[in-house]
């Protein structure tokens, strides 16, 4: 079960976050991406602390798929720097990391 991953973005808009959320889960570089809203992000930019509400995308594939991931989040994510960042799924119900392994092909 290690290769599945779940991967976390941030993004200031609803119709952004829709449109990556549907061109991974198309291309097959996600199961599924959760959009969640009204996030408070509070980080230090060009040196000013900055606090904004953001949309957390949370993203189920593979490691195998991580590189096409990136790549195609970098292309359509509007920030200067995107956030992307990957954790291992250690552990899940079979039956649905069956179904995150289907859809990531």
């Amino acid at each position: 079960m290690t290769d599945f991953i779940v991967c976390f973005s941030t993004i200031d808009s609803e119709k952004e976050a829709a449109k990556i959320a549907k061109a991974l889960v198309e291309a097959k570089l996600a199961a599924c991406v959760n959009i969640v809203p009204k996030v408070t992000s509070v980080y230090e930019w060009k040196g000013s602390i900055c606090e904004e509400t953001e949309l957390l995308l949370v993203i189920k594939t593979q490691q195998s798929r991580l590189k096409e991931l990136k790549a195609t989040l970098e292309e359509l994510h509007p920030y200067e720097v995107p956030e992307l960042i990957a954790l291992p799924i250690t552990d899940g119900l079979p039956d649905y990391l069956g179904w995150v392994l289907a859809n990531t092909k």
